[in-house]
């Protein structure tokens, strides 16, 4: 099963900074170590015309070319560099690269992305491009050269956060289906209309969060027919999470994988995955579910290739 990542060390953060960097890398590491069969590959980078399938012309050159508005930068909550810039562009060539994939081999991923807080005109949330976003466009794009139909795709997004930036730029595009189970409470506090939104109380445990889940998965089934699906598989559900306030386990976000994963896997449909967020109080819980997530995916892409 062949992933996709943007080395970290390119971007530099400063001392004390939130957002956990370091755990793609030790996420990296155990994967590389635990699971060989796993074939990780550096990413690509986006191009700037790949960018505007989604992105404003205005918005692509003040990242560029580090002119974004004070107000700006603060949204997105990484501080300007160019390592900040070919990071980003590097986590939507990853998604591109496992959608391409995933359409040969059924399954592949994103080592990170899942930036699903970034609009058309601005980021936000630790999101500069919506890297699913701009994937899901290029693969209409690409697939429109030999079919008659427009490519139908589904997002399913279960980051503990609400996929704001994505289902505002899909709003009115019937040919991608966007799905967000996310706590009610938490961030963006000014949500977007998913064509699905489920919203979740703090303290959701596994139990009601399957059964969330599965009234979910139902409705896709009865409102959309997706060709391909990216996934993302966030780890901030998790009960260890200091910016989930759910309470899932490692046991349940486990059995929140194999749901989806075997969901797309019987109907045959090519699914690339993202990781999204995972902001443990332990670094170590969160790669730990991230692992977990991986290796279903990778049990998922075994059976597809055996069918």
């Amino acid at each position: 099963m062949k992933l996709f990542y943007a080395a970290t060390h390119i971007q530099t953060l400063p001392a004390g900074h939130r957002f956990p960097m370091g755990k793609y890398e030790l996420l990296r590491q155990r994967l590389a170590a635990e699971m060989p069969q796993l074939s990780l590959q550096s990413a690509d980078l986006a191009s700037e015309g790949e960018l505007a399938l989604v992105h404003t012309p205005l918005y692509i050159e003040q990242v560029f070319q580090g002119s974004l508005p004070p107000a700006a930068q603060r949204e997105i909550g990484f501080p300007w560099s160019q390592g900040m810039v070919e990071r980003a562009r590097r986590s939507v060539g990853a998604t591109i690269m496992a959608a391409r994939i995933a359409f040969k081999e059924g399954v592949a991923a994103n080592l990170a992305g899942g930036t699903h807080h970034a609009y058309a005109d601005k980021g936000g949330g630790f999101c500069v491009f919506n890297d699913v976003a701009v994937a899901a466009r290029l693969m209409q794009a690409e697939w429109a050269r030999h079919q008659r139909r427009a490519l139908q795709v589904a997002v399913i997004d279960l980051d503990v956060h609400q996929g704001n930036g994505t289902a505002h730029i899909f709003r009115d595009d019937p040919s991608v289906f966007t799905l967000s189970m996310h706590g009610a409470k938490n961030f963006p506090f000014r949500k977007e209309a998913s064509d699905i939104d489920i919203e979740l109380p703090d303290g959701c445990s596994d139990a009601p969060y399957s059964e969330a889940l599965d009234k979910a998965l139902g409705e896709l089934r009865d409102r959309c027919a997706p060709d391909l699906i990216f996934y993302l598989a966030g780890a901030d559900p998790h009960e260890g999470d200091r910016l989930g306030r759910l309470n899932l386990s490692f046991a349940g976000l486990q059995q929140r994988d194999q749901r989806v994963l075997a969901w797309a896997r019987q109907r045959r449909i090519p699914l690339a995955m993202a990781m999204a967020g995972g902001y443990g109080r332990q670094m170590e819980d969160t790669v730990q579910v991230q692992r977990n997530t991986f290796a279903q995916a990778l049990q998922a892409w075994q059976d597809w290739q055996n069918q």
